[in-house]
């Protein structure tokens, strides 16, 4: 019984019913962004449940200061990048700003073309009351979304910052949030930057699971920008972020070494060498 419960918990395929499967059994979800095939496949193959086309590829990968100017077309190669290296973990493209907030139309029409461009199992869009509708219009289609509320990295400007979300009277209007994403058809929603106690809260008022980001352990999951966890930035990681690894000193060494042996005529060496 306990091996099959095992078996039952390590799918062979990931998808939307499976993560409601895992909250129901109490198994933590694991999540992580990526915007290109080779970091897709390490995850995938190393047992992430969920890859996320973060459209923080903005900031992380074209350079960037926000994720606000990144658009759908720059998202779909990530998307089907990413898609098309995974073999067991769900897939997810985040809608950027601006091709969902202008209505339903606008909204279905962009989640239409990002699956059909990049064959991703789901979309992830922010807002919670305010883009219930939009959720809605795209789960009736048959599209999976997943939410995202708390802090919404496209809204900073608006939230005056990267601050944490739903302290003191903030929290009920955060939970409204949470059950109106419920409410229209999400299969998840992100918690992020929300103090662990009301994300724990909502984990257990919801049906659907939980993502924390900056949310504490309650939530059902969770979900870290891969350039954070490994260490890429350099400089010291935000609170809510643990660096797994250090590839910036990795890579940085590897550099200076490749600078020195190739100034100093030390590669090619011989057995880098072709014979004629």
């Amino acid at each position: 019984m306990e091996a099959k419960l095992v078996s039952e918990l390590t799918p062979k395929k990931v998808r939307t019913s499976t993560l409601l499967e895992f909250k129901q059994a109490g198994r933590k979800i694991t999540c992580l962004t990526s915007y290109d095939a080779l970091t897709s496949g390490i995850f995938d193959q190393a047992g992430i449940d969920v890859i996320l086309v973060g459209d923080s590829a903005a900031d992380n990968v074209l350079g960037y200061t926000s994720t606000l100017p990144v658009t759908v077309d720059e998202m779909i190669p990530f998307g089907r990048a990413v898609a098309g290296s995974a073999n067991r973990a769900l897939v997810v493209v985040d809608l950027p700003f601006g091709s969902y907030e202008t209505g339903d139309a606008d909204a279905l029409a962009t989640s239409i073309r990002v699956m059909k461009s990049t064959n991703a199992a789901a979309v992830k869009l922010e807002g919670g009351v305010r883009s219930a509708s939009q959720i809605r219009a795209i789960v009736e289609a048959g599209i999976p979304v997943m939410g995202h509320i708390g802090f919404t990295p496209q809204s900073v400007n608006t939230l005056g910052g990267f601050k944490v979300q739903g302290r003191g009277s903030d929290a009920e209007a955060l939970m409204q949030d949470a059950l109106a994403v419920e409410a229209a058809g999400a299969f998840a929603v992100v918690l992020e930057l929300v103090p662990a106690e009301l994300a724990a809260e909502v984990s257990r008022k919801l049906s659907i699971p939980t993502i924390g980001i900056g949310a504490g352990a309650g939530t059902d999951g969770q979900i870290l920008v891969w350039t954070d966890f490994a260490g890429v930035h350099g400089g010291k990681p935000r609170k809510f972020v643990k660096k797994y690894a250090d590839l910036n000193q990795v890579l940085s060494d590897a550099a200076k070494e490749y600078v020195a042996d190739v100034q100093a005529g030390m590669f090619p060496a011989k057995e880098n060498e072709f014979e004629s």
